[in-house]
């Protein structure tokens, strides 16, 4: 066991007035299996990249290991077993085959060119070698965007069984699946907790409730506090006006005699200035207290969508469908109806034809056999599985795409960008707010379906939650290729396996 010790950590970009991260303070063991979540935008590669010391920051962070980073750059022009020959010079042939067979990856593919292996093959077969590097501490960068729902499953048990890394991933099932500790960067700090996403997520919820009920109890005391303070300050004026009143240096008392009342008075009003003291410095005390809640509360406001009815019930059909990648039939013999209200998750590994078929469903001229029929006058809105190509600014990436601006922009606002964000080239978000993008302008447009290819790719889990709520509140119609098994499991009314 060591630590990595982060203390008052201070980063920005050249150029950039703000801050992604100031005077943090925080510690890693690094046997823990650690996830890694946070808002889009909030830091977390950047955290990464500042552990691997690419760049230049304020603080300190020491480590007695040395640090691994996933994605890998490895030469695709070799052969499999030179790549992993490379990245773990020390691991013996039957180290690599073992760690291969728990990543279900053939053995032939040690001997076949690295680049003829799918994406998922060259993710499990890169993070096999990585763990198998001697005296390495693996940073684990979203590795599963591109890695099916099965494939999913199969590298969170392999990551279970490994001790000591550091995973981002916005895949609640998969984070489940494969740590024990969570690495959260809030609004206002960063904090680390035992257990797994799910009790972290339910511990702050609790959390949020907790300090929402607070803050109105203190907001409500404050009040009481501030009239109470007040009234005692009128009480005290008057008395101090009684004291020095025509007549206020006497009074009469049992019998005839006559005693000096400013004493009485004096101390009375000191009394009513104490009382007001004491009253304002509760108040003052609570309103310390209420300043401090409420800093990590993440807004995730409702979002909306106003899909179009269209004129039958059936919008597309598809009759023995097939598509083919040049002589190979990646799935064939395919039918279904696409209904008002259906929303249809296609699954399949990688390479099964998923984006294919939504492609053709679009209108794309996708070589195929069977047919597809599309609804006259349907209105699709498509959300692709790539990001990459964004550039530019927002104002005419709207008006490229004819949808208002101000509603691009309220969508974007509620899936946490903020207005600094809106004067950047887009070519500078994240990969995950170059996505948000796209399903910003999805859900600007009217359409009768949305036909959405792994829209949650590099989005950060509240604002799956909010996708989550929008669909189960306004019922669209849609087909959807997406590898998130709780997403699909809470959205899809239909399944349609290919293979």
């Amino acid at each position: 066991m060591s630590l990595i010790n982060v203390s008052n950590l201070t980063f920005a970009y050249n150029g950039s007035y703000d801050n992604i991260f100031a005077d943090v303070s925080f510690q890693i063991d690094t046997d823990w299996k650690l996830g890694f979540c946070g808002r889009n935008g909030r830091g977390k590669t950047t955290f990464l990249n500042l552990l691997m010391g690419k760049y230049a920051y304020q603080g300190t962070i020491s480590a007695g290991v040395r640090f691994e980073y996933f994605p890998y750059a490895a030469d695709s022009s070799q052969n499999t077993l030179d790549v992993l020959s490379a990245i773990a010079p020390e691991a013996l042939l039957w180290q690599l085959q073992k760690e291969l067979s728990k990543l279900a990856v053939d053995e032939d593919a040690l001997y076949r060119p690295f680049s003829t292996l799918s994406n998922g093959e060259q993710t499990k077969t890169l993070l096999a070698g990585l763990f198998l590097r001697e005296n390495s501490f693996l940073l684990i960068d979203e590795p599963t965007n591109h890695l099916d729902m099965a494939a999913r499953e199969i590298v969170a048990k392999y990551l279970n069984t490994k001790a000591g890394f550091i995973l981002v991933s916005h895949d609640r099932a998969f984070l489940d699946g494969c740590v024990d500790h969570i690495l959260s960067i809030n609004k206002t700090d960063i904090e680390i907790q035992n257990g797994n996403f799910s009790g972290w997520y339910r511990n702050k919820l609790l959390r949020d409730d907790f300090e929402i009920a607070e803050n109105e109890r203190l907001k409500k005391d404050i009040k009481r506090l501030e009239s109470a303070a007040r009234q005692s300050s009128q009480w005290a004026d008057k008395v101090e006006s009684a004291k020095m009143g025509k007549g206020a240096a006497t009074i009469r008392k049992k019998g005839h005699q006559n005693i000096d009342t400013r004493a009485y008075y004096g101390e009375k009003s000191r009394r009513m200035q104490q009382r007001r003291k004491n009253l304002e410095r509760r108040q003052q005390s609570a309103i310390d207290e209420k300043s401090t809640l409420l800093k990590n509360i993440e807004t995730a406001e409702a979002l909306k969508i106003h899909p179009l009815t269209y004129h039958t019930n059936r919008m597309l059909s598809v009759d023995h469908l097939g598509i083919a990648y040049g002589d190979r039939e990646v799935f064939g013999n395919q039918s279904f109806t696409l209904e008002q209200g259906d929303r249809i998750a296609l699954l399949g590994g990688n390479g099964s034809g998923k984006s294919s078929l939504l492609k053709l469903l679009c209108g794309e001229n996708i070589p195929h056999t069977g047919s597809v029929s599309i609804g006259s006058r349907l209105i699709i809105s498509y959300v692709p599985q790539i990001a990459s190509f964004l550039t530019g600014d927002l104002v005419a990436y709207a008006a490229e795409h004819r949808i208002d601006v101000t509603l691009f922009k309220t969508i974007l606002r509620k899936l946490d960008f903020s207005r600094l964000q809106f004067e950047k080239d887009m070519s500078d978000y994240s990969t995950g707010q170059k996505k948000k993008v796209l399903l910003a302008r999805s859900l600007c447009q009217q359409a009768h379906v949305y036909i959405w290819d792994e829209p949650l790719n590099a989005i950060d889990i509240l604002s799956r939650m909010q996708i989550e709520d929008l669909i189960t509140t306004y019922h669209p119609t849609m087909v959807f290729v997406e590898h998130d098994r709780m997403f699909c499991g809470n959205i899809a009314t239909k399944t349609i396996p290919l293979a």
